[in-house]
């Protein structure tokens, strides 16, 4: 299989005005900018763009916003897993109605299905679409962890061709190519550097919310160029921005940048709070040392 997709694919903020309501205008200057500043490709509605605090039409509208901003200017995969089958088999068809390319799908995060069940539940899932799946490894927060024997199983799906391997541990993406070949197509998630260097084509990437001329660069330096010492020091300037958008902050701390950097996003939505104010020192250091604030503006 050709990759369809491939680069550094920014996994977006939802914007929400001042009270709280999702902003198309917002949003569509967000996208335009991700553009402009040379991201590969975008993925809203995913755990960064807070879909399960977005409402069934509110997620159509995003996405909607997203596809029509970006114009096929760069490929859109919109997240659309949920606990059950029949709700993701839904949110698919909402993505090839609004004209995205395909989707991002976590497995079931409540019910900790078994592998029998996860190979049925893809396997209905790719049966009702002809957009290709990404499905997205990450334990962390899906309580199941697609191990690549489970991942190798899966790739014999029709239709799931892609996966985010969102684990701290890159041997996943080595194994993952051995054991699925050419049926399976790997992004990193949390490690982009590490991953391309063991053999991923793809990054999705929260930090690139904010960096995406560099997150981008960081992919073409390494995968593309093979200028590793170049990409080293790339990733390396970037590194505090990639750590502090890491863990519990993802949402909060990606939001309080675009703010300082005049992309108003607004807040995240309840039950998560506002980047408390005890963490904007590190945020502010992260900035000056990633070249996205001077010290005399803050």
């Amino acid at each position: 299989m050709t990759a369809k997709f491939r680069g550094t694919y920014s996994v977006m903020v939802t914007a929400y005005d001042d009270a709280g309501a999702f902003d198309p205008g917002a949003m569509a200057r967000y996208t335009d900018w991700q553009i402009t500043e040379g991201i590969h490709g975008l993925m809203p509605l995913g755990s960064t763009g807070e879909f399960l605090s977005l409402t069934t039409k509110e997620r159509e509208a995003v996405a909607r916003c997203v596809v029509d901003t970006t114009a096929g200017r760069v490929p859109v995969l919109i997240g659309a897993g949920a606990e059950r089958t029949e709700d993701v088999i839904e949110n698919c068809r909402m993505a090839e109605d609004v004209g995205a390319q395909g989707m991002l799908i976590i497995p079931p995060f409540y019910s900790t299905p078994t592998e029998d069940e996860l190979y049925r539940h893809y396997e209905r899932i790719a049966a009702s679409t002809r957009l290709p799946i990404m499905i997205y490894n990450n334990p962390a927060t899906a309580n199941v962890d697609l191990t690549p024997p489970i991942v190798a199983r899966l790739s014999e799906i029709d239709g799931v061709d892609y996966i985010k391997e969102s684990t701290m541990d890159v041997t996943r993406v080595r194994d993952i190519i051995d054991m699925c070949g050419d049926r399976m197509t790997v992004f990193g998630g949390i490690m982009g550097f590490e991953s391309f260097v063991n053999g991923a084509v793809g990054w999705v990437a929260v930090a690139s919310n904010v960096l995406p001329r560099q997150c981008a660069d960081l992919f073409t330096l390494t995968a593309d160029k093979q200028d590793y010492d170049a990409a080293r020091a790339l990733y390396h300037e970037i590194l505090p921005m990639i750590r502090l958008v890491g863990g519990h902050r993802y949402v909060s701390a990606t939001k309080a940048a675009l703010k300082l950097m005049g992309m108003d996003t607004g807040n995240p939505r309840a039950p998560r709070l506002p980047l408390p104010p005890e963490d904007m020192p590190e945020l502010l250091r992260a900035m000056r040392a990633t070249g996205l604030m001077q010290e005399e503006r803050v």
